[in-house]
């Protein structure tokens, strides 16, 4: 809040003085500006005084402490009323602008950068790239037109010696879409004649001294401005800034903004071309002119694109129409040579700027904009124009100037004083009347048609004949010889500090200055040779083309006499106004504390005379009598109704008038508003800003409460959306399982009478939530088809299917090959198929067993090769019962040599190949390794999975208890007399018959190849 500075940096509003004195003011204006606070408020408008140093408050923290705050609640600053015009824009959907106004030297052109950089920092939060690309390109412009525009002069090193205006362009979300620029009075007169210790143009200096050797000598230039005519008075002054990477800047900022390399090479050919122009020399004799450097003619025919006999006819002759259609060529003397040589250079550089500015405005400008689908169109103005200027010559631009500055005065008058005394009247608000000091008739002065100096400039420059400087100035001394505020030496003879036919005086609002009427006359005629004009029509190069489309008519050609310079910048400035005038304004008012650029020293009566032109005093004056702030009861009371429990949320009062009123009582700020008819004004900023801060303090509460609110409405508008979703689904649900059982019923409903009993019918898929029946529905269907199958089977085969199944359900569908498909016998070593010569006696030896061991069942047989722990293979047969296994020797009729209770069997392992050895685990830890073989007639029978299915049915079945069957994909490990032993396959060529070998680990089954 800016009444929140502390006193020793003085006041920070004008309107909190204890006295609206000249004195008073201008002590706190000077201490604010030793203590480093160069800016003040008077009410909403801002005073700027220039520090001539850099200062550490623009950067992004300041930028976020301004953003979306009221004036008040910071000190003051330029970024408060960029924010407050961006605010008006953007919540009011209101045109606003900016005006900097003050002298040259007193930091306009600064404050006008540092407003554009506040605004294009605070908008397009999303950093969506076409808005970023808008901003980049306005404020490139402002490099640009600097280089083109901008000068050293003797009060400032970077003067704006032109006029601009710039309109931002804002969508509806506040972010800049595009933007226009208007330019007015270039200083085209600086391009050939410049005073003592000042400089041409920066963009000259910037190319010769910032271009490349090869580009300059491409132009045929040097890099030495001094060997220039145009800019060897500048060659030697100094500048803040450095012209080499100034125009490395400018060059970046043009093809930034969008200008062609084409475009760009043609800008600079140019300002080549003006150079050489200034060093064309001319010689003549009694009846003729001749140039005496034709080498730089070519140079200028080469970089113009046009003929070198044409310039030199366009420099020495001009074309006259004499009637009937003919035309004749008059020679120049060498003054008229000379005059056009200037002249043309002039108009160059004028075309060449005006080009510029509208290549960037076709640019920036908004293209394919409809309200109807965007949104409205909000408009951001910054003018950043001259000061008022009183030099010791004062010749037309001052002139023109200064009549700009008046106009610029008038508006701020009407716009700030007159307005503010007009609205208390219309609100019947009493308050003291103050007088000030209307300049209308200053304006009426200079711009009234037919009275004024304009029209009689115009007069002179249509008259017939040679009329004078001085004979019009004589015109000017009968027709304003009583106006109050112009004189002349011959109207006032004893004023010694004006010439007798060469100075008029005009007392400006700003002080007396004293104008030379040299040079009026021809500068407000703007004289430039047609031939000049058709000369660059007619140039090969289409971009110098385009900026001289007047030289396509021909002398004989009937055309409208142009309006003089004066009138077209009377024109311009008018309309100025006009576009100002119909936005809501804001000022900052820039002040010059010294002529010495020094960032100590405050220079009183300099400073006075500025904050007296200014009208800074009566603005403070008109604030300090009337009120700070004023607003519709509507809107106040929108913004603060929710302070009073009266007004909140909607009060129940006759009008927003007593509304307000309620609010005020409550607060105890009887004594500090007044009622008007539609308003409320409020006198402090102190009491807007106690309202601002209990405001501040319930938003959050409000925001709460409304999000409060709003998510339980949001929550009771999902809950009955998901309750209808839930009804909708449920019901949805219930169809589907409803037709997935009709589906089934209708597939199935014939299968006991299908050979398949229904096998190969493909089940339809089932809804999701029925996916946990469908698989149990499944698996009984395979279970009752399975029922079915067996129901088939003849009991003497169940026994060897029981198997079967067992052995499919411990071999997992690991093993490759396990004898599925065959019948299995169980019995080999008695069966007379497989044992033809030897069943006979196992079959005897069986019996003897069975009757020696009781057991009841055999299991399997067969012969087998078996390896000890000795590493000793041999041949063996087995015979495995219900009780026990026995290992038999085949050449002793089949002697037991060794029996084991099926009892302390504990598993089985088998590899998954198609070899046919088995491990079988004992519980001792004595496991017994074999490899089965096969009969006689059946060889390749795999008798693996016989075996295990046979253990593993009758443990499960008999004894109740699942037996561990282990397929190995490589190694089989078992353990004899408790030491562990790893079994591999390998396949050996040659190998006849499998056998053991004797490995590392232990023992290896070499099985032949085939």
């Amino acid at each position: 809040m800016a009444e929140m500075e502390g006193l020793e940096f003085g006041k920070s509003d004008f309107v909190l003085l204890d006295e609206v004195t000249m004195d008073q003011f201008m002590e706190n204006l000077k201490l604010r500006f030793e203590k480093g606070r160069i800016y003040t408020y008077i009410g909403d408008v801002v005073v700027s005084v220039n520090p001539y140093k850099q200062m550490d408050i623009y950067g992004k923290d300041t930028i976020d402490a301004y953003r979306g705050r009221e004036l008040y609640e910071n000190p003051p600053h330029l970024y408060a009323v960029s924010d407050a015009a961006y605010k008006a824009m953007k919540r009011r959907a209101k045109d606003t602008c900016i005006v900097i106004s003050g002298e040259s030297g007193a930091g306009k052109t600064e404050a006008s950068k540092y407003i554009m950089q506040y605004i294009a920092a605070i908008t397009n939060p999303s950093q969506r790239a076409d808005v970023e690309s808008v901003k980049n390109m306005l404020l490139k412009s402002n490099c640009v037109l600097e280089a083109f525009g901008n000068a050293k002069t003797n009060r400032n090193d970077n003067s704006s010696r032109f006029g601009k205006y710039m309109d931002i362009n804002f969508n509806f979300n506040g972010d800049p879409m595009g933007g226009h620029i208007n330019n007015y009075l270039l200083e085209k007169s600086r391009v050939v004649q410049q005073q003592q210790g000042e400089r041409n143009f920066h963009s000259f200096y910037q190319f010769l001294r910032g271009g490349s050797a090869e580009a300059i000598a491409s132009y045929h230039l040097q890099n030495d401005p001094s060997v220039y005519v145009y800019t060897k008075e500048g060659a030697a002054a100094t500048t803040w800034n450095n012209d080499h990477s100034s125009h490395k800047a400018v060059v970046h900022a043009l093809e930034v903004i969008g200008f062609s390399k084409e475009e760009i090479q043609s800008i600079y050919q140019i300002l080549a071309s003006i150079l050489h122009l200034g060093n064309v020399r001319f010689a003549s004799d009694a009846e003729n002119v001749e140039i005496l450097d034709l080498d730089t003619v070519n140079h200028i025919s080469e970089l113009t694109g046009t003929g070198a006999d044409n310039v030199v006819k366009s420099l020495l002759y001009r074309t006259v129409a004499i009637g009937g259609g003919e035309v004749i060529e008059k020679g120049h003397t060498h003054e008229e040579a000379c005059f056009g040589r200037d002249a043309f250079a002039k108009a160059l550089y004028e075309r060449l700027f005006g080009w510029i500015v509208g290549r960037i405005n076709g640019i920036i400008e908004v293209k394919n904009y409809n309200p109807m689908f965007h949104g409205k169109n909000t408009v951001i103005g910054v003018l950043d124009i001259y000061g008022f200027e009183i030099f010791d010559n004062n010749s037309f631009e001052q002139f023109c100037i200064n009549y700009c500055n008046e106009k610029l005065q008038q508006l701020f008058i009407e716009l700030i004083l007159q307005q503010e005394q007009s609205e208390y009247n219309r609100e019947g608000i009493q308050w003291q009347h103050i007088d000030y000091f209307n300049n209308q008739i200053i304006v009426d002065l200079v711009e009234q048609q037919h009275k004024g100096i304009i029209s009689i400039l115009d007069e002179a420059c249509l008259s017939v004949g040679k009329v004078t400087d001085t004979l019009c100035l004589d015109s000017m001394d009968i027709k304003l010889a009583q106006h109050p505020h112009y004189t002349s030496r011959k109207l006032t003879p004893t004023d010694k500090t004006m010439d007798f036919q060469k100075h008029f005086r005009i007392r400006h609002y700003a002080g007396d200055v004293t104008y030379s009427i040299e040079g009026f006359l021809d500068k407000n005629r703007d004289l430039l040779f047609q031939d000049f004009k058709r000369l660059m029509y007619h140039s090969s190069n289409p971009v110098m083309k385009e900026m001289w489309p007047d030289g396509q008519l021909s002398i004989t050609e009937v055309t409208k006499r142009p309006l003089t310079a004066g009138t077209l910048f009377k024109n311009s400035i008018i309309a100025l106004v006009d576009k100002l005038a119909c936005k809501e304004p804001y000022y900052v008012r820039c002040i010059k504390p010294n002529e010495l650029k020094s960032p100590v020293l405050f220079d009183d009566a300099r400073c006075q005379h500025q904050v007296a032109y200014l009208g800074l005093l009566e603005n403070v004056m008109v604030r300090r009598a009337g009120f700070a702030y004023r607003q519709p009861y509507a809107r106040f009371l929108q913004r603060y109704k929710m302070t009073c429990e009266y007004t909140w949320p909607n009060h129940l009062m006759e009008s927003d008038r007593d509304a307000v009123e309620a609010i005020v009582r409550q607060h105890g700020f009887q004594d500090d508003v007044a009622y008007g008819h539609t308003k409320l004004f409020v006198r402090t900023p102190r009491s807007l800003f106690t309202l601002e801060q209990e405001r501040a303090a319930l938003i959050p509460i409000l925001v709460l409460f409304l999000q409060k609110v709003w998510r339980g409405a949001l929550a009771r508008m999902k809950c009955r959306r998901m309750k209808a979703i839930y009804a909708i689904m449920g019901c949805f649900k219930r169809f589907k399982v409803k037709a997935h059982f009709w589906e089934v019923e209708q597939r199935f409903a014939n299968v006991r009478n299908m050979a398949d009993y229904g096998k190969s019918v493909a089940w339809p898929t089932p809804p999701a939530a029925l996916n946990q029946f469908h698989a149990i529905t499944v698996m009984l269907h395979r279970r009752w088809w399975a029922r079915q199958m067996v129901k088939k089977i003849p009991p003497s085969d169940m026994l060897e299917i029981r198997a079967k199944v067992a052995a499919l359900t411990a071999l997992g569908g690991e093993r490759k090959d396990w004898g599925c498909t065959r019948a299995w016998e169980r019995d080999y070593l008695a069966s007379v198929r497989d044992c033809p010569q030897s069943s006979s006696a196992f079959a005897r030896f069986s019996r003897e067993l069975r009757n020696k061991d009781q057991y009841s069942q055999v299991l399997f047989s067969g012969f087998c090769r078996k390896i000890n722990r000795f590493n000793k293979s041999s041949d063996r047969g087995i015979l495995v019962t219900d009780k026990c296994f026995y290992k038999l020797e085949p050449k002793k009729q089949y002697k037991v040599l060794k029996r084991i209770p099926l009892d302390t069997l504990t598993g089985l392992s088998v590899t998954s190949q198609v070899d046919q050895m088995v491990a079988l685990h004992i519980s001792l830890q004595d496991d017994i390794l074999l490899c089965l073989q096969c009969g006689e007639l059946c060889p390749k029978q795999d008798r693996v999975g016989e075996l295990v299915g046979t253990l593993a049915d009758h443990f499960a079945r008999v004894r109740r208890t699942p037996l561990t069957v282990k397929v190995c994909p490589s190694a089989v490990r078992l353990h004899m007399r408790g030491k562990p032993k790893t079994v591999t396959v390998e396949t050996k060529e040659g190998q006849a018959n499998a056998d053991f070998k004797k490995s590392k680990d232990g023992f290896v089954l070499l099985v032949p190849a085939n």
